[in-house]
């Protein structure tokens, strides 16, 4: 297994911090990439497509600042998310201006494009796409991504249904690049764990919710702690796509959780229309992802707290198992 420098000499715990949907915003992945995490955010939550250049000049002066400040301890990279994605309308505009920023990491999802890969390539930048089984996998690689990201059961947002030993036993069956493990990781025991299956790092959103730089209503940061793994709902109703959400989202938006229609992935919209399958934007802002290791989550707490926690927690799992 290998990883590229970007990814081994600036990190202080082996994890990716994954983006979010509406929450990951530039304050966030500031603060990620401070505390020495991967920080990242798609690129369709800067809306309309000029606030990205906002974002990511805001993003690379205050980095570029705080490394100054600190030469011993440099920021961690960040990365943005692109949806390749046919619905996604402004996929040529984002993936221009990352060009143009030089975006370190690039991470993408729902469609593996090779004149996208070649793009961010052009500048030395490094491609990362999720899957969720080995035949997408396969058709990223043969498509010119670097590393993959393998979207296992009880992630948040758009996951699969795939036990992560499984998914990744099968990847690194025939891929030895990097490779970032999703699902219900939360704790510094998981990020261990994710190692030790076979994967390099460690992919974590639901924890990064709950801090007080994300983007994310009160209610919706206050219900995580207090919901475990039995609190989430797979549907594909709400995206076109299965996802995971927080029950108590779907019952606080007057329907029941048990009982969910299905959708027509066709419908589905990622472009600048924030239009969702059957013409409401309210599930994108009144339904919460969430994936299932929320359980150890019990406070909203600042970025830094939450990275020093895993931090603590991977340290003591390592000297639990003498590594």
């Amino acid at each position: 297994m290998s990883l590229p420098p970007i990814l081994q000499d600036r990190l202080r715990l082996p994890v990716v911090a994954s983006p979010m949907f509406i929450v990951s915003n530039p304050d966030l992945v500031i603060a990620q990439c401070a505390a020495g995490v991967v920080g990242s955010f798609p690129s369709l939550n800067a809306r309309p497509h000029a606030q990205l250049r906002e974002w990511l000049t805001k993003i690379t002066e205050t980095l570029a600042a705080y490394d100054a400040e600190n030469p011993e301890t440099p920021s961690a990279p960040y990365a943005v998310n692109l949806i390749v994605h046919k619905s996604n309308d402004r996929l040529e505009e984002d993936l221009a201006t990352i060009v143009e920023f030089q975006v370190p990491l690039v991470i993408t999802s729902l469609g593996a494009r090779t004149d996208v890969n070649d793009a961010i390539h052009s500048y030395g930048g490094i491609v990362l796409h999720d899957v969720i089984d080995n035949r997408y996998a396969k058709k990223a690689i043969e498509k010119g991504a670097d590393g993959l990201i393998a979207v296992a059961t009880g992630a948040g947002g758009h996951a699969g249904t795939q036990s992560p030993f499984a998914l990744v036993q099968e990847i690194r069956s025939w891929f030895d690049g990097p490779l970032l493990l999703s699902g219900a990781i939360a704790h510094g025991n998981s990020i261990l764990a994710a190692q030790a299956a076979g994967a390099d790092l460690a992919y974590i959103g639901s924890a990064f919710i709950a801090t007080t730089e994300a983007h994310a209503q009160d209610e919706y940061k206050q219900m995580l702690v207090e919901s475990s793994a039995s609190d989430i709902v797979y549907t594909n109703l709400f995206s076109g796509v299965h996802a995971n959400y927080l029950r108590g989202s779907i019952s606080r938006a007057g329907m029941d959780p048990d009982n969910l229609a299905t959708s027509d992935p066709s419908a589905m919209n990622l472009g600048d229309d924030k239009s969702e399958p059957g013409g409401t934007a309210k599930a994108w802002r009144d339904i919460w992802g969430a994936g299932q290791g929320i359980a150890v989550i019990d406070e909203v707490a600042p970025t830094a707290r939450v990275v020093e926690r895993l931090a603590d927690e991977y340290a003591a799992a390592r000297k639990r198992l003498a590594l």
